[in-house]
């Protein structure tokens, strides 16, 4: 039998960053305000920005830092009410009690995205900023999210970090909203391990964020933006030191030039794959949103007309097919099960979004796979389904 697939490793750094980083080892330049030009990390965020075209960026230490300083930069009241997804990673929930805000959870449906009814009901005046998670790169219905809160004149903060290379409308994920957020941790499209970089065209917005991620005194200096902004800030606001160093940086940056094949390639094997699966009639693919081009490095499927032993049966399956399925609502103490966040408070009825979480899937399926690897998952998945289904029929 065929050995199945690694989906876990991820693509190599390229060559040009262990040369870089074996210079800054010897010279010990690790600090992104030490630099005597400009630093690794200060030129990571002019070419990110260019790359979403957007005018600024901050590299930060994680996502989360980049959320946690998004809303801290909004100038949110504390206990304000922030609406987010039901389906995203607690990092999101953690990021909004972390600014002292409070999560309002808006249902999620089975093909992973905001339900549009529940987020109208749930976008009360009392809502100071909307964070939309593109979960797994799933993009919600972003036009008519942006025409509700556009109407009641309400920040939308895109938390896009699953979705580097994702467009909406032509549109890069990430600038439609006030602020973007997205991850460097090994798991997505960039990986750094961790880090995290947040893009704005707002200068107020970029300065205080700056200022509040550890450029103490004057480092904001060795910022080349919005120099007319800091003065206004400087010494107003706490500095939460969330900086980038600059071997994060210099691992970054080589990859930033394989974006565009790993888009297409991620694409392309999670279709494939995807065919596969609705073959099965125990297994189904939410397809993308008409507007929505996406960039998945994993894959997220339902299974139908399944039971909670049923559907554990199918995950031990897989698992002896040599394919590891997270269950996202039965996986033991699984983050981004909203039930599991008790940090929140008490715990909402979101009925749609438990249903999903019950019986939504996820695997991952790296771009560099190539089409005998995507056969090996496939075919692991779907008869693990089938062999889920008649070994509790065998019992019963």
């Amino acid at each position: 039998m065929t050995d199945a697939p690694n989906v876990y490793d991820a693509e190599p750094i390229p060559e040009s960053a262990r040369i870089e980083i074996d210079k800054m080892l010897q010279s010990g330049d690790l600090f992104r305000y030490t630099s005597a030009d400009a630093s690794p990390v200060a030129l990571l965020e002019k070419e990110f920005a260019a790359l979403l075209g957007a005018k600024f960026a901050l590299a930060v230490s994680s996502c989360s830092a980049a959320l946690f300083l998004s809303l801290k930069a909004l100038q949110l009241p504390r206990d304000t009410k922030v609406l987010i997804p039901a389906f995203t990673f607690a990092a999101v929930p953690s990021a909004v009690v972390h600014a002292e805000c409070k999560p309002i959870l808006v249902e999620v449906g089975k093909n992973y995205r905001v339900d549009m009814e529940d987020f109208a009901a749930k976008l009360t005046p009392e809502i100071g900023a909307v964070i939309i998670s593109h979960m797994r790169g799933h993009t919600s219905d972003m036009d008519a999210i942006m025409a509700l809160c556009a109407d009641k004149n309400i920040p939308v903060i895109e938390d896009a970090a699953h979705s580097l290379g994702t467009t909406w409308n032509g549109q890069n994920i990430g600038t439609i909203g006030k602020i973007g957020c997205f991850s460097f941790q090994s798991y997505k499209l960039i990986n750094a391990g961790e880090g995290g970089i947040m893009i704005t065209d707002d200068p107020d917005l970029i300065a205080q964020a700056i200022i509040m991620s550890g450029a103490y005194e004057h480092n904001w200096k060795k910022h080349p933006v919005v120099h007319d902004r800091f003065e206004h800030w400087q010494n107003q606001l706490p500095l939460y030191n969330l900086r980038m160093q600059n071997l994060s940086a210099a691992v970054i940056r080589p990859q930033i030039a394989e974006v565009k094949r790993r888009v297409v390639d991620g694409l392309s094997n999670h279709d494939y794959v995807a065919d596969l699966l609705n073959a099965s009639p125990f297994i189904s693919v939410p397809p993308a949103l008409t507007p929505e081009s996406r960039a998945p490095d994993s894959i997220q499927f339902n299974l139908d007309g399944f039971s909670d032993e049923e559907t554990l049966a199918f995950a031990d399956a897989a698992n002896e097919n040599g394919i590891k399925v997270q269950v996202f609502g039965l996986s033991q103490d699984n983050a981004r099960a909203f039930w599991n966040w008790h940090f929140i408070g008490e715990t909402p009825e979101l009925p749609k979004t438990r249903a999903m979480l019950m019986r939504a899937c996820d695997v991952r399926l790296p771009a560099r796979l190539k089409t005998p690897d995507l056969d090996y998952i496939a075919n692991a998945l779907t008869s693990a389904a089938a062999t889920a289904k008649n070994a509790v029929k065998a019992v019963a």
